[in-house]
């Protein structure tokens, strides 16, 4: 494998439920092993916004998504919302680094007074306390208060908040492009290298 890193992923309820898919998909494709984490609300918005059933089940998903996206064996795992003996529960197992994409407003808050009242909770807590990378990529408009505050206290804490706020001088085509210039600003958070778009005055 090209990167032996260990990526955590977690998928919820938010709009934007391409972000996190296209991640995982070039996550694999570079060679990390990825954890994948998703909520209830994150499943009935996979179905919405891309037709797609995400298995309930973890062993299910695991074998449909493995296929899916033509991971190698065991380079994908998925873990139930309440897997409590799941490697990332534990700061003495964590990820390379944690990504919640897209990430509702409610998994921010949660995250921001350390609630762990799931896995997906009690995962970016760990990745919290154990110093390692977290990314949050919430699709909200407009921000409130409550918001911006929850927000600017993860960013004191070292957590990079990455809004799904696409640029255009790229000159997008599609929403494949739109979608392609978030998941390449997250992958380069996590120093996994991607050509999903031209760097910054390169080819101008």
């Amino acid at each position: 494998m090209q990167d032996s890193k260990t990526i955590l992923v977690a998928l919820t309820g938010a709009s934007g439920m391409s972000y996190g898919v296209r991640l995982v998909e070039r996550l694999l494709g570079a060679g990390c092993q990825v954890w994948l984490l998703y909520s209830q609300v994150a499943q009935i918005v996979a179905r919405q916004e891309m037709d797609w059933a995400l298995p309930s089940q973890p062993g299910e998903a695991e074998k449909s998504l493995s296929a899916r996206f033509g991971a190698a064996p065991g380079q994908l795992r998925v873990f139930g919302r309440e897997a409590w003996f799941a490697p990332p529960a534990s700061g003495s197992n964590p990820p390379d680094a944690m990504v919640v994409c897209p990430c509702t407003m409610g998994s921010l808050a949660a995250i921001a007074q350390g609630l762990s009242q799931n896995l997906i909770e009690r995962a970016a807590d760990v990745v919290i306390k154990e110093g390692r990378p977290l990314v949050l990529v919430p699709r909200e408009t407009p921000f409130s208060a409550i918001h911006l505050e929850n927000m600017l206290k993860l960013a004191r804490l070292g957590v990079c908040i990455l809004p799904a706020n696409p640029g255009f001088y790229a000159r997008p085509e599609s929403v494949q492009d739109l979608v392609d210039f978030v998941v390449a600003r997250i992958l380069d958070q996590l120093g996994v290298a991607h050509a999903l778009l031209p760097r910054w005055g390169e080819g101008n």
